[in-house]
């Protein structure tokens, strides 16, 4: 047996060997590498004779494609084995259950606000929505605020940037009382609509965020008056937090855009580090309300001698914080999934009159 034959035979055994496709590709560096046997008499050929290299050049390459085809197969046939065993490996069995997937679960502050509507839809009221940044006259001079009012202060407000034209500066919405002022302007009384939404505050602490949400509601109609407004909140506060009757008080209060005044308590009870409604000696403020103002009816073109009616604010956060129990306004908005496990519902529990709300 010649040398080149010897040496085919050594590399044909050691590709059919190789177990990996590292393996021949060791195989591969040996033979056909810078430093490879087959390179090595490739490069010997400029020393040959020209006779000589016409005989052993075409032996040289015959040997050179031989090996470099079997070396190709047999990477091939290990890839495919590779490839073969790693989907055996890797193989899901759709027989099996599938892994439970990650639970969402709807925020209290929806769930309430849900519910707040739920409640209110079943007593007539229709929802009316607006713009989160809305101008001075909606926000402000429509609802009858003085022009030094404390609320057009930088430092409770949050005013955008002038406008570059006419100096006019928007504002994030500080109440949802704006959306009134667009009912009112837009559709012709009688009105009974809630307005649910966000509204921004420049306020931080346990009991009040930047941004919170609200619903106001309002009602314009013919010969409205306080008693109407009263009956309402009661049955309101009752049927939200499941109750039989409310044990309520109205104390006279001041709001621009009302007159009358007043914010509502009910009683409660907060010993024993809990709260506990109609119970006990003391009173826990929940709303503002009155009667509309009459230069609020005018700024929105209705007459206050042949309409009248009455507007209500409260803060669906804090409520979400009475009904359910959660100590802290601020972990509501700091997209914790742990606490949202813990205080969050599921999505399948759609709040309406007829099941229950919570």
């Amino acid at each position: 047996m010649t040398d080149l034959a010897k040496l085919e035979l050594e590399l044909i055994n050691a590709i059919g060997g190789a177990a990996t496709v590292a393996e021949a590709e060791a195989v591969r560096v040996a033979a056909l590498g810078k430093t490879g046997a087959i390179s090595g008499l490739l490069k010997g050929m400029g020393a040959m004779s020209p006779d000589e290299r016409r005989e052993q050049g075409p032996i040289i390459n015959g040997l050179r494609d031989r090996v470099t085809a079997a070396i190709a197969a047999r990477k091939a046939e290990l890839e495919a084995a590779e490839l073969d065993a790693r989907l055996a490996a890797e193989h899901v069995d759709l027989t099996l259950p599938a892994r439970p997937r990650r639970k969402g679960g709807v925020h209290p502050t929806m769930q309430v606000m849900d519910e707040m509507i739920a409640v209110f839809a079943g007593m007539g009221f229709a929802v009316a929505e607006g713009p989160d940044i809305e101008d001075d006259f909606h926000n402000f001079t429509a609802l009858n605020f003085p022009p030094k009012h404390p609320a057009r202060e930088m430092h409770d407000t949050f005013f955008l940037k002038p406008d570059p034209e006419t100096g006019e500066r928007k504002v994030l919405r500080t109440h949802t009382s704006p959306v009134q002022v667009r009912t009112m302007m837009s559709q012709e009384p009688p009105i009974r609509i809630v307005a649910p939404g966000r509204t921004f505050r420049k306020d931080s602490d346990a009991t009040h965020t930047p941004m919170f949400h609200q619903i106001e509601g309002l009602v314009i109609g013919k010969d409205i008056h306080m008693g109407h407004l009263k009956t309402t909140l009661k049955d309101f506060v009752a049927r939200f937090f499941e109750l039989d009757g409310v044990d309520a008080r109205f104390r006279p209060h001041h709001f621009p855009f009302t007159e009358p005044s007043a914010e509502m308590d009910i009683r409660c009870d907060r010993s024993g580090g809990k709260l506990v409604l109609n119970e006990g000696d003391d009173w826990l403020e929940i709303l503002g309300c009155g009667m509309v103002h009459p230069n609020v009816l005018k700024a929105c073109g209705i007459d206050p001698d042949q309409w009248q009616g009455f507007a209500f604010g409260m803060g669906v956060d804090r409520l979400a914080m009475l009904k359910y129990g959660v100590p802290d306004l601020r972990p509501m908005f700091e997209a914790d999934v742990r606490w949202l496990a813990h205080y969050g519902f599921s999505a399948f529990s759609a709040p309406n009159p007829a099941s229950g709300l919570s």
